[in-house]
């Protein structure tokens, strides 16, 4: 049976969690909100006020009832976030700015197959880019998923503007190994194809042991993920942080390089003017964001979406 069930929460701001740069199916309703995808299951989430995510903000879920509570905790809705933006030091100016924007960021908790595969894809593209990659891997090799149209759902109070479609769940790495390399480099995904074919065999052979990575801490789980074809430390980052929700992972690339160097590098320039460039960024995180010890990759998150915030990239 399909629902519509309203709660209210704090730090929660739909805008900022879909374009905070860790989620690729949460894509835009006409009638405002949000649809959707993960494990096979499909939401409609839409905010009834336009708070920022500092207050309380009333959210509807539109799902399956049996469904809801997945949904509840794909948005991390347990955890304190007010207590991540309390704890910010206020010498940090940059970070408490950072925070006030992106205050209603969640760190979500999403499928750690399809992160595996989403940042191998994110490699030298943008948000929109990534997106479009992920939506024609699930078209072309993922299970169809129930959809509805807002209008059968109980309880809601607006008409529905979107009609039913197919949607598709991402592909398993047994409906993924259906592609070969050119089926994959025809989906516009360049050198990323032969590192996402050799990940789906690694998987389906238990090679890549996805059951064990589950059941390791954040240092060991890099550690792991990095032994693969295509990983590298700032697509191994990410998967602890957005498959695994290691929140004390901290991906680096390069907007996040350029943060650290325009407002932390200057903080102590003579030392950091020492070091090599493999342990510059490295030094400086350890310098300014040991402080959030388990939860330093929220404070990256605030960083990364403030930024494109400022430059007028957040939706890019």
């Amino acid at each position: 049976m399909i629902v519509t069930k309203t709660f209210s929460f704090p730090c929660f701001c739909l805008n900022q969690i879909a374009w905070s740069g860790q989620c690729f199916r949460m894509l835009p309703l006409e009638s405002g909100g949000y649809s959707v995808i993960s494990c096979g299951r499909y939401l409609e989430v839409k905010e009834s006020s336009n708070t920022k995510g500092n207050e309380e903000t009333a959210v509807s879920f539109t799902c399956e009832e049996k469904d809801l509570d997945f949904w509840l905790r794909y948005f991390d809705l347990s955890t304190n976030y007010q207590a991540f933006l309390d704890s910010i030091r206020p010498d940090d100016t940059y970070l408490k700015a950072a925070g006030a924007a992106g205050s209603g960021i969640r760190i979500l908790r999403q499928d750690l197959w399809e992160m595996i595969i989403t940042f191998i894809v994110s490699q030298q593209k943008n948000i929109p880019a990534i997106r479009q990659a992920v939506e024609l891997l699930s078209l072309r090799y993922g299970t169809p998923v129930r959809c509805f149209g807002v209008n059968e759902a109980k309880e809601f109070s607006s008409p529905a503007k979107e009609s039913c479609k197919t949607v598709y769940a991402f592909p398993t790495p047994e409906e993924l190994s259906r592609a070969s390399l050119e089926d994959l480099q025809n989906l516009k995904l360049g050198y990323r194809a032969k590192y996402i074919l050799k990940v789906t065999q690694d998987v389906c052979t238990g090679a890549f042991d996805l059951p064990l990575l589950l059941s390791m801490d954040y240092s060991h789980a890099l550690d792991y993920v990095k032994q693969f074809y295509g990983i590298g430390e700032k697509v191994a980052n990410c998967i602890c942080l957005f498959g695994l929700h290691h929140i004390d992972a901290f991906p680096v690339d390069t907007w996040i390089q350029k943060i650290l160097m325009a407002e932390y590098f200057p903080k102590h320039p003579r030392r950091y003017k020492k070091l090599p460039k493999s342990r510059l960024y490295e030094a400086i995180i350890a310098d300014h964001f040991s402080c959030y010890q388990g939860y330093a990759g929220v404070m990256q998150q605030y960083i990364f979406y403030y930024e494109r915030e400022r430059m007028g990239k957040a939706g890019q």
